[in-house]
């Protein structure tokens, strides 16, 4: 059997208090360190798992046996912060209220296409003081370069009326002479509790690219006249300029 391109390779998800000792544990091993600045429990969410029943016993373990290990382990300085790596914001909130979590890693929920994430998570996290990690500020691809039929998004082929929008965001960046995917990077970190964004970068010139996005100046007028077209929410925080 082969799966994720290994032989025999078959993922097995165990967020027990003693499979979290033992993934640490291995981790600490493989890279050689005695302490870990953050970790993260990952995809707990219904995006990832596709089964409420599964997602909810799922829920229930990490909470009754992996969180506490990571509790423990941070409070005895082994771990500097814990959160969780989701693909939906309400489970990353669910998540918040549940425990007691440093921070937050939300992937494609919070970008320049979508900002659903500012109804309820964003601001528990301001109100709590808890960062937010920002994955897939692209989308998994439509806002890193030119939009064309079929980005990717969410990891397949973008529907037709995200194309569309993204496509308009396009023109109004063209409009102002800013490449769609500086504007990406610059708005998710405008909003004061993102402490980092992770783009995802598989060469070098790619993390180059990223940096230069980063450095570009972008006119205010570009951020009003997307709220202004309705294509990004109003009250989002956005850069100073």
């Amino acid at each position: 059997m082969r799966q994720n391109g290994l032989p025999g390779f078959v993922p097995r998800f165990d967020y027990t208090y003693d499979g979290v000792m033992r993934s640490l544990e291995q981790s600490y091993l493989r890279l050689g360190l005695d302490r870990i600045d953050i970790v993260l429990i990952h995809d707990i969410d219904f995006w990832t798992i596709g089964d409420r029943d599964v997602l909810e016993d799922r829920f229930r373990t990490v909470m009754d046996g992996g969180y506490r290990a990571l509790h423990e382990l941070r409070a005895a300085g082994v771990i500097g912060a814990i959160g969780c790596g989701l693909n939906e914001a309400d489970m990353c909130l669910r998540f918040a209220r549940a425990g007691d979590f440093d921070c937050m890693l939300l992937a494609g929920r919070y970008t320049l296409l979508e900002q659903g994430a500012m109804a309820a998570f964003m601001p528990y996290c301001a109100e709590r003081g808890m960062s937010v990690i920002l994955g897939g500020p692209f989308n998994s691809g439509i806002l890193a370069g030119e939009v064309k039929d079929g980005a990717p998004y969410d990891y397949a082929a973008a529907p037709a009326a995200v194309v569309d929008k993204a496509r308009r965001i396009e023109a109004v960046c063209r409009r102002h002479s800013v490449p769609l995917p500086a504007a990406a990077l610059q708005f998710v970190l405008a909003h004061p509790v993102v402490c980092s964004v992770i783009p995802g970068a598989l060469a070098r010139h790619e993390v180059e690219a990223n940096i230069a996005h980063l450095r570009r100046p972008i006119p205010a007028a570009l951020w009003a006249d997307l709220k202004a077209e309705g294509l990004l929410d109003t009250a989002a925080p956005v850069p100073a300029g």
